[in-house]
């Protein structure tokens, strides 16, 4: 990086050595996300209160303990999962290096608990691999709306209230809810939503200790209980409700969007992990969420610029479309050659630079 840059090389290692960390990143992260959040054309994109989660696996390279062989993914390697929580005005306040073996649903809570933006996440979608009808009850438990995307809708069971005499629709109701057995032990669950909510524990560990247990742990299964009436009335207005099946799967495609820019963007050691500690791999995780994002936050300020210069030379523009506008491009961007980081004297009177005739 020094060679290509021009940059003195102990200044480079002492800045990754010293301030290149977790927490340093993190913060890094929230105020990109937050000065993204404040722009006008972010919020024809969204209102910053839905978000999505997915994972993206990236090959290691060398011996690394979590690292694990899927055929499928990685072929005669290894491998690793990023999952990445993205807004719906596109940028990415979250990021967790994990195991490509353990489902995206164990960690889906931890970054929408842990958020310090100015986002305020009230739902979030994921694709099949983000749902269990534990996290349908622990969505429901925190006053949140969990919406997946579900594959194989047809094959979902659904749930009958136990003891009402009601007359369903003629879908695949197989199960009974029992109400007496959650209303019973309705103090449990509110004990577990304190618990994620005043951050004593992860939603991660405490669903992978549940989950653990050689037999079914009396909680799991009053969660499980509780988790799928929530997923009935969830299938049950994804059904009848287009405009929200529309706005999933939208939400979802901004996430794959970010994907492809982040894949781009990471071509360094031709796009392998070499990092053998879990901290080093969160701290790579970190760096590739800071990068998406500056380049996020670069596209919205300059198509905020150009759309400013259309409407002074009086040409015709139309707002509907600025919600079809992404910021998630990148074939404009150079990321091969030198890097300068001279300060450029040719600024115009709001700091930016000139843009192209």
């Amino acid at each position: 990086m020094a060679q290509s840059a021009g940059l003195d090389y102990q200044t480079l290692w002492w800045v990754s050595t010293n301030y290149i960390r977790e927490e340093t990143l993190k913060r890094a992260t929230v105020r990109l996300v937050n000065y993204q959040h404040e722009l006008w054309l972010s919020s024809y994109w969204g209102s910053g209160m839905l978000s999505s989660s997915d994972g993206q696996r990236f090959p290691v390279s060398g011996k690394i303990r979590n690292a694990q062989s899927i055929p499928r993914y990685y072929g005669y390697g290894k491998g690793y999962t990023l999952i990445t929580h993205t807004s719906d005005q596109y940028a990415q306040y979250g990021s967790r290096s994990v195991p490509s073996t353990i489902r995206d649903a164990t960690y889906v809570l931890d970054e929408i608990l842990g958020n310090e933006t100015d986002l305020e996440i009230i739902e979030h979608t994921t694709d099949t691999g983000g749902y269990t009808d534990i996290i349908f009850a622990l969505f429901d438990l925190l006053g949140l709306l969990f919406s997946p995307r579900l594959r194989d809708l047809a094959n979902q069971s659904l749930c009958r209230i136990k003891g009402m005499d009601l007359q369903y629709p003629s879908l695949k109701f197989t199960s009974n809810f029992r109400p007496e057995y959650v209303r019973a032990r309705w103090d449990n669950l509110l004990r577990v939503a304190a618990t994620l909510k005043s951050g004593w524990v992860t939603s991660s560990l405490m669903i992978s200790k549940l989950q653990g247990y050689p037999r079914q742990h009396h909680l799991t299964a009053l969660l499980q209980e509780y988790g799928k009436l929530v997923k009935t009335t969830f299938i049950l207005r994804y059904l009848q409700s287009q405009p929200l099946r529309r706005r999933i799967h939208a939400q979802l495609n901004k996430g794959e969007q970010l994907h492809a820019l982040r894949a781009w963007l990471w071509f360094g050691g031709d796009g392998h992990l070499r990092r053998k500690q879990e901290d080093a791999q969160q701290e790579t995780a970190g760096c590739l969420n800071v990068l998406t994002n500056l380049v996020v936050v670069w596209n919205t300020v300059y198509t905020q610029e150009v759309l400013k210069r259309h409407q002074a030379e009086g040409n015709l523009v139309d707002e509907s479309d600025f919600e079809h506008l992404s910021p998630a491009r990148y074939a404009h961007i150079n990321r091969l050659g030198r890097y300068t980081f001279q300060k450029v004297e040719q600024f115009e009177d709001n700091g930016l630079r000139p843009l192209r005739t």
